[in-house]
């Protein structure tokens, strides 16, 4: 595995300041600098919008020019078909990940389109949930 991407959906750019005590004090970008430092042997490219269609563009543009996706979906998780449609579609492992336990949260959050056509989820363990997602993929191709 070289070459992963991850997705991040709505709202992700605002962590660090909103709700820092559901999803913390950091922001992805910082945190990035991490995971790209820590993975040095794999290009990591990261995308975040807040708009679903791009979401669905990346992944079929993901499917053609990486290994594997790392996607947050973010509120979609629990209202597009679309995204879980498109995933389901792809060649290439797609991990789900969440900040948050949304197994734990407000019951419309607790269903996931995307779950049944994923390779692996992890939720709740703060931004150190990607980089399982990245080890769980390194490990399982």
């Amino acid at each position: 595995m070289k070459k992963i991407l991850i997705i991040n959906g709505p709202n992700l750019n605002l962590l660090g300041k909103r709700e820092p005590e559901i999803y913390g004090t950091r922001s992805f970008d910082d945190y990035l600098v991490e995971l790209k430092t820590r993975f040095k042997d794999i290009f990591i490219d990261y995308y975040q919008t807040n708009h679903e269609g791009d979401i669905i563009d990346k992944l079929q543009d993901a499917d053609i020019n990486f290994d594997a996706v790392v996607l947050n979906p973010a509120g979609y998780t629990h209202t597009s078909v679309s995204i879980g449609d498109t995933v389901l579609s792809m060649s290439i492992p797609v991990v789900e990940v969440h900040i948050s336990d949304i197994s734990q949260r407000e019951s419309f959050r607790q269903y996931s389109y995307i779950a049944d056509h994923v390779a692996h989820r992890i939720m709740g363990h703060g931004l150190a949930g990607y980089q399982e997602a990245i080890d769980f993929l390194l490990q399982n191709q």
